[in-house]
């Protein structure tokens, strides 16, 4: 083991086992008293290392039992630091149950509490590590259901439910809920816990894993995380009766240790509801989900809560709505050199939009409502939207129209009504060629990739406890990714940027350049982001299209959202000959098949086909795809 001179920061934690120490210049430290506490100050090349543990000087190297450095680079700050909005958030209007703090579940009420105790910080060499958190400062009559586990590199971000039983009023909800009531409590004690994991070293301040025993017809909803192999005290969690709770699923995993920090390692994840969408009842509750032998498609010893409230009562009203629009609204960017930028929706119609039907060859103009658009039914290939015939007309279209354009607002309940989703749609008249980037070769296509009518959209996730935004979906080619408050770009107090890519209009959350393909061989689709003249401020220019849960009439959908059809043509073209073409062009060491090829890229862009809008995509009732 080596050791760097290099100025190490003022603190840090064993990267094993969590401890915390300090780090000062020699020449400011003075040594312990006899007796004044339990541990053991060296000094070596210049620094004082004051670590609760005994510390031993090893070659050219210095740690503790568990755990060893190979440079001053591999000290981290003691704990992620809590994140806040760039702004306050302001007074909403009034209204029902929206950012109140609290929201019933039905026969439990839930807090949100983001304020953590640290309880054990685990960092293996070659990994960031994470920290285990247990909440504090909970209300007194509700009780913590599970622990806390994040990312070290990441601010502190994150949050756990708590939860009472509201059983004095559970013949009301019942009546509400339209189900029987059940006189069994909702919540209830573990009567024991199984040691799920813990850390190889014997030093007191290692890390131990708990899963709580449920009694029968109960379910446990998170870990409890100890420093002391003694287990938990009953009073640290409860458990949730079972008909209250739903099955969840693991997400991204937060922290793998290797073996030679443990047998067996420990795997960590964060866990989200199995069943997700508009009309899913599952709530996350935050806590996470670990094991030391776990294999996908197996059922979780961990449950989620079921929101039994039909009400959405914390869901936000109208005047809610539009003034969380106007704080948050992003403003969306366009490339620099962008042809095909954004229109509203009439402006397309009104500029010579035509509907095909199957079987005729003359195309009907479009009214600027769309009410001559045929609604319902499904995408059976009988209607399409083109551009007109003339030359002149088309590219007046294709180039669309960004003073006209503004986003249309679909609002909807996520995670069973605790959060909401205000997902943002942008049309533009076309989408351009895609351009293929190999290493250094950029090679602009003539064809492939192209279409008419484009929708894509981005998602703000808001939390209903608080009115805070919590996230933003991130739509791109036949996926997207889910990105983080704290990991935002803002250009106006809470507003955030959405970077619009060149033609293909994916939407991402810095500028740059994106390759969509194969990272290993270095060949992908390219994606060019940045800002330019080109934007639209969505905070201003929007419309509300739905938000079915505020009942009939309250918005009034426009007659277009009722088309399921297809908005641009379907063109068949031989796409598999362009290819081997671009092929030609590459150095020797690159080639390989149009096989091979395909492979790399989304199917839709291999042919001219008009996308569906808005109402006809799965994400219009399920969640995003992540």
């Amino acid at each position: 083991m080596g050791w760097c001179l290099a100025r190490p920061r003022k603190g840090g934690r064993c990267l094993e086992c969590g401890s915390l120490f300090g780090i000062q210049p020699w020449h400011q430290a003075s040594p312990p008293e006899t007796g004044t506490r339990e541990s053991e100050v060296w000094e070596n090349f210049g620094f004082v290392f004051d670590c609760p543990k005994v510390l031993r000087i090893k070659m050219f190297g210095i740690g503790c039992e568990c755990f060893c450095w190979d440079s001053a680079s591999e000290f981290y700050p003691l704990e992620p630091q809590p994140f806040s909005l760039p702004y306050p958030i302001p007074q909403w209007p009034q209204g029902q149950g929206f950012a109140t703090g609290k929201i019933c579940l039905g026969e439990i009420e839930v807090l949100k509490i983001t304020k953590f105790e640290g309880i054990w910080s685990c960092t293996p060499r070659k990994s960031k590590g994470v920290t285990f958190y247990r909440p504090v400062d909970v209300p007194e009559g509700f009780f913590s259901l599970g622990h806390y586990c994040q990312p070290n590199d990441q601010p502190l971000r994150g949050y756990v439910l708590v939860a009472q039983d509201v059983g004095a009023t559970r013949q009301n909800i019942s009546s509400i809920c339209g189900s029987v009531p059940n006189n069994s409590p909702a919540l209830k004690k573990p009567f024991g816990y199984t040691l799920i994991w813990r850390t190889d070293s014997h030093h007191s301040g290692c890390g131990y894993v708990w899963l709580p025993k449920p009694p029968a017809g109960y379910k446990a909803i998170g870990y409890v995380v100890t420093g002391k192999p003694d287990e938990p005290d009953f009073e640290e969690v409860r458990c949730v009766r079972a008909d209250l709770t739903e099955t969840t699923e693991t997400c991204d995993m937060i922290f793998e240790t290797d073996s030679s920090f443990s047998k067996p390692p420990l795997r960590v994840w964060n866990m989200r509801p199995s069943r997700r969408g508009m009309l899913a009842k599952s709530v996350c509750v935050g806590t996470f989900f670990c094991t030391t032998n776990h294999s996908s498609g197996d059922e979780l010893n961990i449950a989620c809560l079921k929101n039994l409230d039909s009400t959405l009562h914390a869901m936000p009203n109208l005047d809610q709505i539009h003034a969380l629009i106007k704080h948050y609204g992003p403003t969306v960017f366009f490339h620099p050199d962008e042809i095909y930028l954004p229109s509203s929706v009439s402006w397309f119609f009104k500029n010579g939009a035509l509907l095909y039907r199957n079987g005729k060859v003359k195309g009907e103009p479009i009214d600027s409502r769309g009410s001559n658009l045929p609604g319902g039914g499904r995408n059976d290939g009988e209607y399409w939207i083109d551009l007109p015939d003339n030359k002149d007309e088309r590219n007046f279209l294709k180039n669309g129209d960004i003073e006209s354009a503004e986003l249309y607002v679909h609002v909807k309940p996520a995670l069973g009504g605790t959060f909401t989703d205000i997902v943002m749609w942008v049309f533009c008249p076309f989408n351009g060629p895609a351009t293929i980037k190999a290493s250094l070769v950029n090679i602009e296509l003539s064809k492939i990739g192209e279409h008419v009518g484009d929708w894509e959209h981005y998602t703000l996730r808001v939390c209903n406890f608080t009115g805070e935004l919590w996230s933003m979906y991130f739509s791109e080619h036949s996926g997207g990714e889910w990105v983080n408050a704290c990991n935002l770009e803002y250009i106006e107090g809470n507003k955030p940027i959405v970077y619009s890519s060149k033609s293909g209009h994916s939407s991402y959350p810095h500028p740059g350049c994106y390759i969509q393909g194969s990272s290993k061989i270095g060949i992908g689709l390219r994606n060019d982001v940045a800002q330019s003249k080109y934007f639209v401020d969505s905070s201003t220019r929007y419309q509300i299209i739905a938000a079915e849960y505020l009942g009939v009439g309250v918005v009034n959908e426009p007659n277009w959202l009722q088309y399921m059809r297809e908005w641009g043509p379907t063109i068949v073209y031989d796409a598999r000959s362009e290819l081997n073409k671009i092929i030609s062009y590459f150095p020797i060491l690159l080639r390989f098949s149009a096989e091979t090829f395909f492979e790399l890229f989304p199917t839709e862009i291999y042919g001219e086909e008009g996308p569906t809008g808005p109402k006809e995509k799965d994400n219009w009732v399920g969640d995003e795809r992540s």
